[in-house]
Formats: C-alpha cells, structure tokens, sequence
C-alpha cells in the first residue's frame, strides 16, 4: 500500500532533499561531475556541471511548492531523462575500476526509472 503525504507518495517527497544536495553537491564538489559530462558536447565540462547544479536546485524549489509541483514534477522528469547520459558515460568510464565502482555506475542507470516516474507521478 502507498502512504501518501498530501497528493504526492513519500518517495515523491524524497525527490526535493535528492534534487536538493544533488546541486549543492555540483557546487560543493564540481570534479566528479565535470569527469562524467560526455565528452561529445561542446564547451566546458564545468559549465555543464554548474548548470545541472541549478537545474536540480531548481526542481528541489519547484517540487516543494504544492503550487508549482506539477511544473516541478515535468521539470524534474526532463532533468532526470537529460543526465542519463552522463551516468552512462560514468558506467564506460568505470567499466575497468574494482568491481564497487562498476557496482555503483552500473546501478545509477536503472535508478533513473523510477526516479523518472515517480517525477512525472509528482506533476500530476
């Protein structure tokens, strides 16, 4: 059975605290983000990483607010769908690290799923 606080479920709700130190950490500590940008777009793998900083700093404050939370929900969804690369990258990149490491990369990519519905959940 899901418990819901609101109209949105806890994992819902857990959404703002992970979007949240998500981008403080992009701030906080910019190098392992600036190593998984693919190296396949142009400019500057710190300005990618200071942008999604943003973005997720933003999906926090708009997923907080019952009020834009639909909005949120969208924004997150999309955010979420555009740095699925970037774990994907993370996963070649390890792909010859000790296996903890390959673990954990391999593991963030069908994380997105839910983290994905549960986003587009919180938009409606």
């Amino acid at each position: 059975m899901r418990r819901t606080l609101g109209k949105v479920t806890k994992f819902q709700k857990f959404l703002i605290p992970l979007f949240a130190g998500a981008g403080v950490l992009h701030f906080a500590k910019t190098e392992p983000f600036d190593g998984i940008v693919p190296d396949a777009l142009p400019g500057s793998a710190r300005t990618y990483t200071y942008v999604s900083g943003v973005a997720e700093l933003a999906a926090a404050a708009l997923l907080s607010n019952p009020k834009t939370r639909a909005a949120g929900g969208k924004f997150a969804a999309a955010l979420l769908a555009a740095v699925w690369p970037a774990n994907f990258n993370m996963a070649w990149q390890w792909r010859n690290e000790p296996w903890q490491k390959q673990i954990i990369s391999i593991g963030r990519l069908p994380l997105q799923i839910p983290l994905i519905k549960a986003a587009l959940g919180a938009a409606k």
